[in-house]
Formats: C-alpha cells, structure tokens, sequence
C-alpha cells in the first residue's frame, strides 16, 4: 500500500481491541483521525478511558478520543467483564491517562469527518458494537456514500457464536445497530469469529512479542497473557483468538486474509438466535452480496506483522 489511509477507529477496548489500537497507531500508512469509544465489553467510562491510556502506551497522546453511544440504540446493555476483567484492560498496570477527552459526541465526529472529507476518503474501523457507526448513518444519512468501506470485527458463521450458540458479541450486543450499518450499501469487509478463531495467541507469539523487550510489546504479552485464559479454557486450544487486530492487518496486508463477497443479514426479532449474522456463503438466496467476509488468514504473517509494528512504538 502506497498512500496513507484515513481511518476512525471506533471501539469498545478491551485487550484485543488495544492490540488493534496500538497496531495501527504503529502503522505510517494508517491515519488515525480520531478514536471513538462504544460501550460494550465493559461500559462507557472505561472504555473512552482505556482508549486513551492505549494511546499514551503508544505514546500518541494527541490522538483524538471521543466518547460515543453509552447504551444499545434499543436494548440494555450487555457487558463482558468475565473475558475482559473489570477493567476492561486487567493485565498490566496501565497509569491513568492525562490526555483529555474529546467534548464532541463520538457518532457527530464521524459525521463532521466523513463530510469534510473528500468522496471514499475515510475508512471506517468498527472494533465492537455498531452502535456508534449506526447512530450516525441515521443521523446522517448522506454520509453512506462518502465513506470509503467499513472494515469490521464482528458475527460469526461456521464457528456459531461466542456469547450465545448463535451470536457473537459485537453484533449480539446491538443488533439493531448492526441491521442498520449491513443495510446502509456501505461497502463492509467483515472479519468474523471464522477467520479470527484461526489468529491463536499461542505461547510461542507471545514469547516472540515479549522477546522484543520493549514496554509496549511486553504490555501487549501482559494484556493477551489476560485476554487468553477465557478463551484457552473455553475452546481447548493453545492460545486464544486475537480478534480485533484482524480489522487492522486486513488494511495493512489484505493478502494476508482469503475471503469471498456474500449477502449478510442480522437477525434482530428471534429469541433463539438474535444476533446472528446470517451470511450465505454459499449464494443459496440470490441476494446480492453486500460485504466481503473473510474466511482464512495467514496466523504466522498476522503475529509476525504485529511483533514487528508493536516493537517501533
């Protein structure tokens, strides 16, 4: 990739989504315009707080943080402290952040940046619940066709769901929300729990991460030595899925990743499945497709990718 990209991060960290975080403000191609913070893993004040403290780890404390949506758009919210600690961040003993937050409403900056911008000059980079992103599509709707893609972690096919046997959290959180993003004709890449399961912290990469002997990469083994126990204990395996980072890798390495264009809908009325992301992988519906999921990823690049990157901060 050749031209600096500009993107809004918008996100609910979280030690993945810090990963995520801290790999792009390491990455010159990427332009963070700015950070907006969603509740979701846990809730609002801890996570427009968490994200700044990731900014002044990677020591970018004028990055611009903004506060978004604290609740669903229709539901109450559900939080994650059982996978994130109460924190969101337990790990390392991360300082208080002294770099201030953005006064402006999370959803009216997106608004305000995209119409600034230039025609398909602004990626948008959602890390957890769509509830910020939906806020200002409906807001604004003029703003859909400016927006260059939204790249998104989020929903789930082959490998069900994490939070319920169906849905994943992003998008169990606020379905709704991400009714109203998957039908806007945005263009999405969506990095589900598909691709993301294969991304596996196992001691080896964390070992290399820590061998870096940087503050930033060793805060980075500290946060997925956390992050990684839930998902070990769960699922069996050797290390837990790196989820968030794969929205910022896809930007920076898309031949990292092998997906395939495909018709998504959210289901937001079904007691049994809500949340879920229905994606026809196979073209059964004759849908068109609005979003490229991707399926398969390169682990080794991924984790060699956010060693190296993570060791420049």
């Amino acid at each position: 990739m050749t031209d600096t990209r500009a993107i809004i991060i918008d996100t609910d960290p979280g030690q993945d989504d810090a990963i995520a975080l801290l790999l792009a403000l390491a990455s010159p191609e990427l332009d963070v315009l700015g950070i907006t913070a969603v509740a979701g893993n846990v809730p609002l004040p801890l996570t427009e707080k968490n994200a700044r403290k990731i900014c002044e780890l990677a020591g970018k404390p004028l990055t611009r943080v903004f506060a978004g949506a604290e609740r669903p758009l229709m539901r109450t919210l559900v939080t994650a402290e059982y996978v994130h600690g109460k924190t969101g961040l337990d790990g390392p003993d991360l300082p208080e952040p002294t770099m201030p937050l953005e006064s402006q409403f999370g959803p009216d900056f997106i608004i305000d940046t995209i119409r600034a911008h230039p025609t398909g000059h602004v990626t948008l980079c959602p890390l957890g619940p769509l509830t910020n992103i939906a806020l200002a599509l409906i807001k604004a709707p003029d703003i859909a066709p400016k927006i260059r893609e939204i790249v998104l972690m989020g929903g789930g096919f082959f490998e069900g769901g994490n939070v319920t046997p169906t849905a994943e959290f992003n998008i169990y959180v606020d379905p709704e929300a991400a009714h109203a993003v998957f039908t806007s004709g945005v263009p999405i890449v969506m990095a589900p729990l598909d691709v993301t399961h294969k991304a596996l912290t196992t001691q080896a990469r964390i070992d290399a991460m820590r061998a870096r002997n940087t503050p930033v990469c060793d805060a980075a083994a500290q946060l997925i030595d956390f992050f990684e126990r839930f998902d070990e204990d769960k699922y069996g395996t050797d290390g837990g899925p790196l989820h968030d980072p794969c929205v910022i890798a896809y930007l920076l390495q898309p031949d990292l990743f092998t997906g395939r264009d495909c018709h998504v809908a959210i289901e937001t009325g079904s007691p049994l499945t809500l949340g879920m992301t229905v994606i026809d992988w196979w073209s059964v519906t004759g849908q068109p497709a609005n979003a490229h999921v991707l399926g398969d990823i390169d682990a080794a690049g991924f984790f060699d990718l956010i060693t190296e990157r993570l060791a420049t901060l």
